[in-house]
């Protein structure tokens, strides 16, 4: 049997500017919070806009119901008091009798003057009601849109807070390889946080032992061996077409190797060991060799 060929590594590139880029991915994601924030706002003050046109034409309406309304109501109660001035002129100047039925006419004309008073007074208390009702609708509607104002900046700035702090929390070391690793994630959160930077490509894996290796991405993997009293474990990677043992490696370490696809490495991290399983990701660069 000839023995199992070895093979050696390419000298890895410098990747300077690397955490320059990661702050720059950082500050992109939260200039288009920021962008997100001053859309919703303008949405809502142009909600706010339609509402006050609509409460302003509404109040026009009642107003100008309001002056015609009381334009002929007045109207009415101008010509009952000229009725009821003839009816007591009348009165003064006929007999016992006569006098008698013009009182009691104009008696009359008077309860009914004091009627439509009662009315007219009825008819603008109503419309001012109606008013009042309208500014109260409308000035719960502006109250609402403010609230949902502060909820958009109450969410983007907690978002914002969120990513500083995942991002914060990330750690940068250097790969078994001796090249310095970019951020590593150690659970869901910061591998989320990793995806929005935009700096490389995140694919999430569970691999149990088998005979067959299992593709991830551009690559198989198979697992070896596991020490969960150590959190280490032991894969054998194939990359075009060579196969490269990766022993005894530790959990959330930078497990690099080159391809011919790319000039920065490619990067392996467990995140859990378990008996006969390993759970992680493979992070490959954007930027990939055209062949």
């Amino acid at each position: 049997m000839s023995p199992t060929p070895t093979f050696t590594q390419a000298e890895p590139p410098q990747r300077s500017g690397l955490l320059i880029a990661l702050v720059a991915g950082a500050i992109v994601a939260l200039v288009a919070a920021n962008i997100y924030l001053y859309v919703q706002i303008d949405h809502v003050r142009t909600d706010v806009a339609k509402v006050q046109e609509s409460l302003q034409t509404e109040l026009s309406n009642l107003r100008d119901a309001s002056s015609v309304t009381t334009a002929s109501q007045t109207r009415h109660l101008e010509t009952l008091k000229e009725e009821l001035e003839a009816a007591r002129a009348q009165a003064r100047t006929l007999s016992s009798q006569a006098k008698t039925e013009a009182t009691a006419r104009a008696e009359q004309l008077a309860r009914q003057i004091q009627v439509e008073q009662a009315k007219v007074q009825q008819q603008v208390s109503s419309e001012i009601s109606d008013v009042k009702q309208s500014a109260n609708a409308a000035n719960a509607k502006i109250a609402d849109v403010s609230t949902d104002v502060g909820g958009v900046k109450t969410q983007v700035t907690q978002t914002q807070a969120e990513l500083q702090k995942t991002i914060a929390d990330l750690k940068s070391t250097r790969g078994d390889l001796g090249v310095q690793s970019g951020l590593i994630a150690t659970n869901a959160n910061e591998l989320a946080a990793l995806r929005r930077l935009g700096e490389r490509n995140y694919i999430e894996f569970k691999i149990g032992r088998s005979k067959q290796a299992q593709r991830v991405g551009d690559i198989t993997l198979m697992l070896k061996k596991t020490d969960p009293k150590k959190n280490k474990y032991t894969v054998d990677v194939m990359a075009d077409d060579k196969l490269t043992e990766k022993k005894d490696k530790n959990i959330n370490e930078p497990v690099q190797f080159y391809t011919s696809k790319a000039k920065q490495p490619y990067e392996l991290v467990v995140n859990a060991v378990q008996k006969d399983l390993i759970v992680g990701y493979l992070s490959t660069p954007k930027e990939q060799i055209a062949r």
